[in-house]
């Protein structure tokens, strides 16, 4: 009986967010490889890759690297908050004008869906790329294995201190 308490003590202690929470619902690594194309024809292997890492329990760090036509690419990082069913990443302000990205990623039947509120991220792109409506299969979702490195390098570590900036009101 014990046993089972302190098991249970264990478990709940440990977990980030409820089972119901896009923190914890969403958290993982998405990814598809895939045959790109350039614009003279020749193709090469490319990856898209999204991975979410809970911080607390209504907050997650989100980062995209996403490959389109002719080497043009998309990518982003940042701490995003639970709003209902989606995780949604707020450019923070930087003094000067409010913030303008606003990326939500949410579980949208058999894909991850992303999505930018038609280009409001579109400068974190290259002229190819989109965060608008895409999304990368649910099924590829998987556990992240090396979540030691990830949480040292420095997007993560800068995403994090950004937001703890915002968050404190610095």
């Amino acid at each position: 009986m014990r046993r089972a308490v302190a098991l249970m003590a264990v478990f709940c202690l440990g977990a980030a967010a409820p089972a119901s929470s896009p923190v914890s619902q969403l958290s993982g690594r998405y990814s598809e490889h895939f045959l790109n194309g350039m614009v003279d024809g020749s193709t090469y292997w490319a990856d898209n890759i999204v991975e979410v890492v809970p911080v607390d329990a209504t907050h997650a760090f989100v980062q995209l690297s996403l490959e389109f036509y002719n080497g043009h690419q998309c990518g982003l990082s940042g701490i995003a908050t639970a709003e209902g069913k989606a995780l949604v990443y707020h450019e923070p302000a930087d003094g000067v004008a409010e913030g303008k990205c606003h990326l939500s990623l949410t579980h949208a039947g058999t894909k991850l869906g992303i999505d930018d509120d038609g280009g409001s991220c579109s400068v974190y792109c290259g002229a190819r790329g989109t965060l608008s409506g895409i999304g990368l299969p649910w099924k590829s979702k998987r556990p992240i294995t090396y979540l030691p490195q990830l949480k040292a390098s420095h997007e993560y570590t800068d995403a994090l201190a950004a937001w703890r900036k915002t968050k404190d009101g610095q």
